[in-house]
């Protein structure tokens, strides 16, 4: 898979469009219904999250058609600037559209929060390094547990948080406290795409804390313009499509998806007995009862009868954003 950071021409049967922005939307279900129709029009798939502050998603189809809906979304009031993260794929990472409404575009469940206005200091890649290579800088992975296991900034601090959700009360009850033993006089945080970091930018600054910073385009920004030799990014990238994690320069991961319970899987991990395609890893083997299993294990089977059949099965499908 090759990258994309503007709107050229590819030979690729792929493009896959990763986007968000924080712009207020009055009437959702009108912005839902024209997105929606503009990806079933041109054959585009994948998740599209609409809320009263914004757009969060990851699409995925024949070039043309991606720009068709790229241009959509840019022509909405308030979204001309949408940033988008672009990549190429041989194979379609999703195999069906979701358009919903949500209360948040990414859920921290905080009210009163206003990310467009009181988000941190962006800091491009090429100015990353020197960032968190500061003493007085504390790192902060805004990700989930599993993502930060599979790869990380060196010397980042991993808050082992189960969902985005949590990060609140991680931050009231020990982040706040790592900043005061560490003797940091800023805060650098980081995610996927850059809307996580964004967010929790904006709740720490609502908490009083100053000198706030976050990763312009996310991680896989980084990874697309970093060269790997100048890198402080070890491991792979979760992301949340068919390719499962991605490298430098977004090359394909060596992870896979446990479809039983979503999380990645490393070579180690598939090499373990514990891994049965479809149906168990290591993370989940424990678990599961003999019920689920058997239905994980039919379900693999109906995948595997679709595979040698050429056609796409919704069960083998990508977990959500």
């Amino acid at each position: 898979m090759s990258s994309l950071t503007s709107d050229p021409a590819t030979s690729a049967p792929i493009r896959v469009a990763a986007l968000y922005r924080f712009a207020p939307i009055e009437d959702t279900a009108a912005v839902r219904d024209i997105l929606e129709t503009a990806c079933l029009a041109n054959e585009v798939r994948g998740t599209l999250l609409v809320a009263e502050e914004g757009i969060n998603g990851t699409i995925a189809g024949p070039p043309e058609g991606v720009q068709v809906v790229i241009q959509t979304l840019r022509g909405l009031a308030g979204f001309a600037d949408l940033d988008v993260k672009y990549a190429d794929a041989d194979e379609p990472p999703f195999l069906r559209l979701k358009v919903r409404i949500k209360k948040e575009i990414v859920t921290l469940g905080v009210p009163g929060l206003d990310p467009r206005r009181e988000a941190g200091v962006y800091v491009a890649p090429q100015d990353w390094n020197a960032l968190i290579a500061d003493p007085r800088t504390l790192v902060i992975d805004t990700r989930n547990d599993y993502e930060g296991r599979i790869g990380a900034f060196e010397g980042a601090i991993q808050p082992n948080t189960r969902s985005f959700r949590d990060f609140p009360a991680w931050f009231r009850t020990e982040g706040r406290a790592l900043m005061q033993q560490a003797g940091a006089d800023r805060v650098a945080m980081y995610c996927t795409g850059g809307i996580r970091c964004e967010k929790a930018t904006a709740f720490l600054k609502a908490e009083g804390v100053e000198g706030v910073h976050h990763l312009e385009g996310g991680i896989l920004r980084y990874l697309e313009t970093t060269p790997q030799d100048q890198s402080l990014w070890n491991g792979e990238c979760f992301v949340f499509d068919e390719r499962v994690a991605v490298g430098h320069g977004l090359s394909a991961g060596s992870h896979a998806l446990c479809r039983a319970c979503r999380m990645p899987v490393s070579p180690e991990d598939q090499a373990s007995p514990d891994f049965v395609e479809g149906v168990s890893c290591p993370h989940c083997r424990t678990t599961r009862n003999d019920d689920q299993r058997g239905r994980y294990a039919e379900r693999q089977r109906q995948v595997e009868i679709a595979d040698r059949r050429g056609v796409a099965h919704i069960g083998g499908g990508a977990p959500e954003a």
